[in-house]
């Protein structure tokens, strides 16, 4: 499915847009089921195993930062998990395709929350980097609506410094010590339906969406089958190996000579990745605290 164009982007580049991936029908399921959890979440007034909240949140007005493992908690959102044409492409890529994990992150119109700059390498080293997150455009992404943006090329690089000023994780590096050009930072834009795919070495962000438009983005991480986690799969092999979505299981890692910095002492903040980067004491994007909303 991909071209050697594509191919020859993602291996420079890190990551790819590629349009047109999920149907309309697709995509309208996935609205459909995004906007009743959101509506049931007006029952829950604090972070739990479904829900991350915004600080904003309440019963009245509620306000979903990120829906957590969703695939394990509607069938819509499990079979876009494993939607054939997302498993076809990274078959492509690595030959073989394991299922990680996934979330729901929403950046509701006016506030949604931004993302400091990382790498999702960071959370979770392998013994090979053959890892990549694929995510599927609920809304059409627009350079106003808080895009995820990259940083080019920058898989090829060093695993940076995620840690904070008290030496523990927090998920976030500091921008003034990496001495990247954030400048050149590129965003993934597209219509709903399409998808992006960003290698798990690549470091990339998101602003506050300051728009008056929704921007909803169910992310899924994958990983070849001979990519094994450092930190160990406390579920078992049974279940490891039921994740496989495409080639043959393993029990021989392969190991490559990746840079690999461990996500330890754990953060402060536990939970999800806006939780963890509480604790850095440093930011780059501007929060939608500080900003007047644009108008509708």
């Amino acid at each position: 499915m991909l071209t050697e164009r594509q191919l020859a982007t993602y291996r420079n580049d890190g990551f790819l847009v590629i349009p047109g991936v999920f149907s309309n029908s697709e995509i309208a399921e996935l609205r459909r089921v995004t906007d009743e959890f959101v509506e049931n979440s007006a029952k829950i007034a604090a972070n739990d195993e479904i829900y991350d909240l915004e600080d904003t949140h309440s019963a009245a007005e509620p306000r979903v930062r990120r829906i957590k493992a969703p695939h394990a908690h509607h069938p819509a959102y499990a079979r876009a998990s494993r939607h054939p044409a997302v498993v076809a492409i990274l078959e492509e890529l690595w030959g073989s395709v394991r299922f990680d994990t996934g979330k729901l992150n929403m950046k509701s119109a006016g506030f949604g929350a931004p993302i400091e700059w990382h790498q999702d390498w960071a959370f979770y080293p392998h013994t090979n980097d053959d890892l990549a997150a694929v995510g599927i455009m609920l809304d059409d992404f627009t350079p106003e609506n808080g895009p995820m943006l990259m940083i080019p090329g920058s898989h090829l690089g060093p695993v940076r410094d995620h840690h904070g000023p008290d030496g523990k994780f927090c998920g976030a590096v500091d921008p003034e010590a990496t001495g990247i050009d954030f400048a050149g930072a590129v965003p993934c834009l597209g219509k709903a339906g399409a998808i992006t795919i960003h290698h798990v070495r690549l470091v990339h962000g998101s602003a506050t969406n300051f728009s008056g438009a929704e921007r909803r983005f169910l992310l899924y991480q994958y990983r070849a089958a001979d990519a094994w986690p450092l930190l160990g799969f406390k579920d078992g092999i049974e279940t490891f190996d039921s994740l496989l979505l495409a080639g043959e299981p393993t029990l021989e890692p392969r190991l490559a000579p990746v840079p690999v910095r461990l996500p330890l002492p754990p953060a402060g903040n536990q939970g999800s990745i806006y939780e963890n980067q509480r604790t850095t004491g440093r930011r780059f994007f501007e929060p939608a605290a500080e900003r007047p909303v644009a108008a509708e």
